[in-house]
C-alpha cells in the first residue's frame, strides 16, 4: 500500500508543479526539480523523507510475495 500512496502523491505533486509553473510563475520549476533530485538520491540511499511520513501516520509496506 506504501508504494501505491507514494506513487499517487509524487505525481501529483509533479502535475501540480508543471500547472503552477504555467500558469504561475516559472520558478515552480524549481520544486520539479527538487522531486526528481529527491527520487534519485532515494534509489542511492534507501531513504526518502515521503516514505517515513507515511509510515508514521500509519500506511502499511506491502508484504513481500513469495513469487
Amino acid at each position: 500500500m506504501l508504494n501505491k500512496y507514494f506513487r499517487v502523491i509524487v505525481g501529483v505533486m509533479v502535475l501540480l508543479s508543471v500547472v503552477l509553473t504555467f500558469y504561475v510563475n516559472q520558478n515552480w520549476m524549481w520544486f520539479t526539480v527538487f522531486i526528481g533530485v529527491n527520487l534519485i538520491q532515494s534509489a542511492f540511499t534507501k531513504w526518502c523523507l515521503l516514505e517515513t511520513i507515511l509510515m508514521k501516520i500509519g500506511v502499511k509496506k506491502q508484504k513481500k510475495s513469495p513469487v
